[in-house]
């Protein structure tokens, strides 16, 4: 059975870091692609970062570029979301996702407040 576990969420100030940390069972991160997708209140769903399988190619949303950084570490099976200069309008709720078989497997999702 999959299971990802994000936490790491919290409040942070505007400019500040954040890791997310996000903890697979039944799924072995190197093997499959893994991504963060948020959902901020009243707005759809959107990816943020991915990072392949095979090779760990990553890929970023536009608006995240040069400020996250997506990686992995296969002894520890998880995949982290690293945060920095953080902006208000990235506070959402962060999800890990991956995909096995057509089938997507979620996170509960963890909580990131960015605010003075």
């Amino acid at each position: 059975q999959v299971q990802l576990v994000e936490s790491g969420g919290g409040l942070v100030q505007p400019g500040g870091a954040l890791k997310l940390s996000c903890v697979a069972s039944g799924v072995t991160v190197r093997n499959y692609d893994m991504s963060w997708y948020r959902q901020a209140p009243g707005k759809e769903r959107e990816l943020v970062a991915a990072i392949t399988g095979a090779g760990g190619v990553t890929t970023y949303a536009d608006s995240m570029k040069g400020r996250f950084t997506i990686s992995r570490d296969n002894a520890k099976n998880t995949v982290y979301l690293q945060m920095n200069s953080a902006k208000p309008e990235d506070t959402a709720v962060y999800y890990c996702t991956t995909k096995i078989s057509f089938h997507s497997y979620w996170g509960q999702g963890t909580q990131v407040t960015v605010s003075s």
